[in-house]
């Protein structure tokens, strides 16, 4: 469409009205300065308010005004340029105010409190022709233009009427789905299409009026249950997803759960069979170290032997060499006819018997997957059940030591 919605004479005014509005804001409060308004060194307002309570905040020793103890001042930054502002003992009370703000927002809020425009400024404008109303409507298009394109423009070729004349014939259409209505306080019934008469009652045209509007409103609340059904689907949206967040925390616990259990029953396993190879090392080694014990003692009676022997051969008397020479014979042949225990056989010192072959369970373990159909519980029975079995399955299997 080739026209623009709004009040031509007045956009001007409004938007001026907006950016002054936006040069009185404060920039600590955000909103419209409040009396009295100090102006900084660096020429920035504030609210005396707002000013003092940055002052207050960067000097959090400052006395207050009123005070019996003398300050010396203190220090904040501007929050528009962040210049530092250094002031007296005064505080922001020493801050001049800045009297030509205070007169403009009087004056802004005097020009606001007035309409803006009247009804009879209301004025649709052509967009390509500024300057020209919204005067007629193009029949061809359905959509009302000016003049001048009527004339020159896009709708040049078009079928054209009177905009007041299109309007009372659509307003005339609206009203024959109105009921017919009885004017209160009269016996006179008048048709809806009437209503559009300048010679109808004012009671009838008050009432058309009020049906008009109930319409509206009647309009207005169908959009507002609608708005509430959407609500309703959004809030209900909403506690799906909490819902959501809810079971997925919940899964993870349980997830958590599960695969803690089978660590500890691996752990319990493993602690059971290191157990086990823990015993047989210290079978083995008790067997062996007796061994070398019962060899050790042999070796060291031997060389006890072997040396009285030698003393012997040394003796220089004749009978006593005798004597001692028939004994140490007697006990070296006992001690040459000592059999010692055997040996430990080949392969004893192995422990290869000990090996566990862990493939076929890292290959059931990577195999495990999400049940949708399984519940919480059947699937902590089906853990406990699978734990109990894997307790008991390895301690079979176990090699028995030697």
């Amino acid at each position: 469409m080739n026209f623009t919605v709004g009040f031509k004479p007045l956009l001007g005014d409004a938007h001026s009205m907006d950016n002054l509005e936006k040069q009185l804001i404060c920039p600590i409060c955000l909103e419209m300065f409040s009396k009295p308004v100090v102006i900084l060194p660096c020429q920035h307002n504030l609210c005396r308010k707002c000013a003092n309570d940055v002052f207050q905040a960067s000097n959090p020793l400052w006395q207050s005004r009123g005070s019996t103890t003398v300050s010396s001042g203190g220090r904040f930054r501007c929050p528009s340029c962040r210049h530092e502002v250094v002031l007296d003992r005064h505080g922001v009370y020493g801050l001049q105010r800045n009297l030509l703000v205070e007169n403009i927002i009087d004056i802004y809020k005097q020009e606001s409190s007035r309409p803006l425009h009247s009804k009879a400024e209301q004025h649709l404008m052509c967009e390509e022709h500024e300057e020209e109303k919204i005067n007629i409507y193009c029949l061809s298009c359905e959509v009302p233009t000016c003049s001048l394109c009527k004339v020159f423009g896009a709708h040049k070729d078009c079928e054209v009427a009177p905009l007041p004349t299109i309007y009372k014939r659509q307003k005339r259409q609206d009203l024959t789905l109105l009921p017919r209505l009885e004017c209160s306080g009269t016996n006179t019934t008048y048709c809806s299409l009437d209503l559009l008469s300048s010679s109808d009652p004012p009671i009838l045209a008050s009432q058309n009026t009020k049906i008009i509007d109930s319409e509206l409103s009647d309009g207005i609340a169908m959009l507002v249950a609608g708005n509430d059904r959407v609500q309703a689907v959004i809030t209900q949206m909403e506690e799906v997803c909490q819902t959501i967040e809810d079971n997925s925390r919940r899964q993870k616990q349980l997830l958590n759960q599960r695969f803690e259990s089978l660590c500890a029953v691996l752990e319990e396993r493993k602690g059971e069979l290191l157990q086990a190879l823990a015993r047989e090392q210290e079978e083995k080694l008790q067997r062996v170290r007796g061994l070398i014990r019962q060899y050790g003692d042999h070796l060291e009676a031997s060389s006890k032997l072997v040396e009285s022997a030698i003393q012997s051969m040394e003796e220089p008397q004749m009978a006593l060499y005798l004597q001692q020479a028939k004994e140490l014979i007697n006990k070296v042949g006992a001690m040459s006819k000592v059999e010692l225990a055997g040996r430990p056989e080949p392969g004893y010192e192995s422990m290869e018997q000990f090996t566990v072959s862990v493939e076929h369970v890292a290959e059931m373990l990577r195999t495990i997957d999400f049940q949708p159909g399984a519940s919480g519980e059947e699937e902590d029975e089906e853990v406990a059940l699978d734990g109990d079995e894997g307790s008991a399955g390895p301690e079979e299997e176990r090699p028995d030591g030697p």
